[in-house]
């Protein structure tokens, strides 16, 4: 019986040899790449900061290995998109009302089981701002809120009206230049702990309002500090970097189709507005906004709209320290767009630059992109 069984995968590899081979041979060069591929982040910032950050956020000198096998920052992207883990998180929901009548959705995780921080009052919140059309459902948030409670945090998520399953109560959404409803949101979690930390952690367009809200607030944003991943640092270079062929064809045709199922969600109140038939055929993000988020907003034109909405122009306005977190390869945020030369010449402003990671993937690893 051994000696059959021998024969049999002496049979075996003699047959499989050739593939054995070329299977090795790629898995050998994939492990070479990926060696080569990791390296520390560059960090953009003037050296006080640069300095202040290595001390106290050593993360940002740590080396970043991108799964091999994603080539390219849309792969990056569309696969972790599609398998990205999502990790159980249970909400306390609470409605606010703005002063216009309408309402906003907050998802709370109070973390009352803190070792870091037993007492409420001082326990430092998280404020979660996330993308275009996300809520506190993406596995983005949800990672974000795993890595902050573990860490003692608590956490709320903001969602954007009409899209944290609410129902909207007037003719008004949302959009990356507007920062009242932050502003609103960002004063009632202060009055609720007035002694405690707020640090702001925006993705992607949340990224942008934030930003936005940071320096439209100054030193009065009630905030500690602000985190960014992935934001698009100018709304009509992303526009045009999204309207690429390809570009199109797998993101910008999927969030435009995300837009106007919101609109069709609160349909009957927002066509007091807009001409919602018209707006449901637009077929890229820039014709959704042209139609709809510009008008409503009050814009003479869309350029208006992205002009105001671009938060690249306005980092000197701010005045707590921010981190911002992009991927030289992200097809949402094209590299020759990010604002280097300004970054360099402020005191409280960081990039970490990625050469590899897409857009919200930053996948690390061999297999699983976690």
């Amino acid at each position: 019986m051994f000696v059959s069984h021998l024969e049999l995968w002496r049979t075996y590899w003699e047959c499989s040899r050739p593939y054995t081979v070329y299977i090795c041979s790629v898995t050998a060069a994939l492990y070479y790449l990926w060696g080569r591929k990791s390296q520390a982040p560059a960090l953009v910032s003037s050296k006080a900061f640069s300095a202040f950050l290595h001390k106290h956020c050593p993360v940002v000198a740590e080396r970043f290995s991108p799964t091999p096998w994603c080539w390219g920052g849309r792969l990056q992207t569309l696969v972790c998109a599609l398998l990205k883990s999502r990790p159980t998180v249970t909400y306390r929901n609470e409605l606010i009302r703005t002063v216009d009548g309408g309402q906003i959705s907050l998802d709370w995780v109070d973390n009352w089981e803190s070792a870091s921080y037993p007492e409420s009052s001082t326990r430092p919140t998280v404020l979660i701002l996330p993308g275009l059309t996300g809520n506190s459902k993406q596995s983005y948030v949800l990672h974000t809120i795993s890595q902050a409670t573990r860490r003692g945090y608590r956490c709320v998520v903001f969602n954007n009206r009409g899209l944290g399953g609410e129902e909207l109560l007037t003719p008004v959404t949302y959009c990356a230049a507007n920062t009242s409803d932050l502003e609103r949101v960002v004063h009632h979690v202060k009055g609720l702990y007035p002694h405690a930390p707020v640090l702001g952690a925006g993705v992607s367009m949340g990224g942008m309002l934030l930003l936005n809200y940071l320096a439209r607030k100054r030193t009065e944003s009630g905030m500690v500090a602000g985190f960014t991943i992935s934001v698009p640092w100018n709304a009509l270079k992303s526009a045009a970097s999204m309207e690429e062929p390809l570009n199109w064809l797998l993101f910008n045709k999927y969030l435009t189709s995300g837009l106007c199922d919101a609109v069709t969600r609160h349909r009957k109140v927002l066509e007091e507005v807009a001409d919602i038939d018209y707006v449901l055929k637009a077929q890229t993000i820039r014709e959704f906004d042209e139609r709809f988020t510009s008008l409503l907003f009050g814009y003479k034109t869309c350029t208006d709209y992205y002009l105001d909405a671009s938060p690249d122009n306005k980092l000197p306005n701010t005045a707590v320290p921010i981190l911002c977190l992009n991927a030289a390869d992200d097809p949402f945020s094209p590299q020759h767009a990010f604002p280097l030369t300004t970054i360099q010449s402020l005191p409280n402003v960081a990039l970490l630059l990625t050469a590899h990671g897409g857009h919200i993937a930053f996948m690390e690893g061999f297999f699983s992109p976690g």
